[in-house]
């Protein structure tokens, strides 16, 4: 019980932080609790409960640069299917193919990159997709946005306080 779930100001979960930043933040204001584990924590002059899911007081300021380039954003913004053959994947088994293959002077850049399981990236192999007689399902763009987070918790590990805030962003695991 020393997680804390840190939502955003339209309570949304952010992450997973650890109960002394939380209480840190709750002093300086910038956090206020939502609920609380039954525990407390005391000092000298005062006893308050541990929190279990704080919520941001301000919104946050996202900075306009541009998307980093990563595995992980090039399936994020494909969200996790294949660009060739349309079937959503785990990101285990997933790749990345190069559109214009590498060996043809394809460049490794938003442009050019898009998420492919393994099977058809072994059928592609370095041709173009319309060597192969593949098609491209959306071309590749570098997104303006930052893809969505993606918290994963074990679900025997989750409190019973932050079930309510925790839904479509978040991978429950059994």
């Amino acid at each position: 019980m020393d997680q804390v779930l840190l939502l955003s100001i339209s309570y949304e979960p952010i992450k997973v932080i650890d109960w002394k930043r939380a209480v840190t933040m709750l002093f300086l204001g910038k956090v206020e609790v939502i609920e609380e584990y039954h525990t407390n924590i005391r000092s000298v002059s005062f006893t308050v409960k541990l929190p279990s899911v704080v919520r941001l007081l301000n919104s946050v300021k996202r900075n306009n640069k541009p998307v980093k380039f990563s595995r992980q954003n090039i399936y994020a913004r494909d969200r996790y299917r294949c660009q060739y053959c349309g079937e959503k994947f785990q990101s285990e088994e997933l790749t990345y193919d190069h559109v214009l293959p590498k060996s043809r002077g394809g460049r490794t850049e938003w442009a050019n990159i898009v998420t492919c399981c393994i099977g058809c990236n072994r059928k592609k192999g370095g041709r173009t997709p319309g060597e192969a007689s593949m098609r491209l399902i959306k071309k590749p763009v570098m997104p303006a946005w930052v893809p969505a987070i993606r918290i994963t918790i074990g679900f025997r590990q989750i409190p019973q306080t932050w079930r309510e805030y925790l839904y479509w962003n978040v991978e429950l695991v059994e």
